[in-house]
């Protein structure tokens, strides 16, 4: 079992910035990738970005592309999320979740072993 606790939601305006913890507990937080999915109201839960186990490859959903950057801290046992010049249609449940790898990052919400209870955005315009 893997534990994971999203923090540092908010209410921001348009064109602040937020950064997202996920902390992990319970097995090796460095045997898995890692992602932070979104859900708004009345949408499916959508793939944001992911990172690999060590660090080195990361993914990034095209709307989030070169606003916001994920990272982690394996000596934490913990993954972020850097949202920068955030949009009203940045607004959502933010979930972070661990996947044991079979192959490379994955966008796929089923293929994601582990989720966080998540932790609101809201982007007011």
């Amino acid at each position: 079992q893997v534990q994971l606790v999203e923090s540092g939601g908010g209410l921001v305006q348009a064109g602040g910035s937020l950064r997202l913890s996920c902390a992990a507990s319970g097995r090796t937080f460095s045997n898995y990738h890692m992602g932070w999915f979104r859900q708004a109201p009345g949408k499916e839960r959508e793939f944001v970005a992911a990172i690999s186990r060590r660090g080195g490859s990361a993914d990034y959903a095209d709307s989030v592309k070169d606003r916001f950057t994920i990272s982690r801290d394996n000596a934490k046992n913990t993954v972020y999320l850097q949202m920068n010049s955030l949009k009203p249609e940045d607004t959502a449940v933010y979930y972070c979740a661990a996947d044991y790898p079979t192959f490379g990052l994955r966008r796929n919400k089923n293929e994601y072993d582990y989720w966080g209870r998540g932790t609101q955005v809201t982007v007011s315009s």
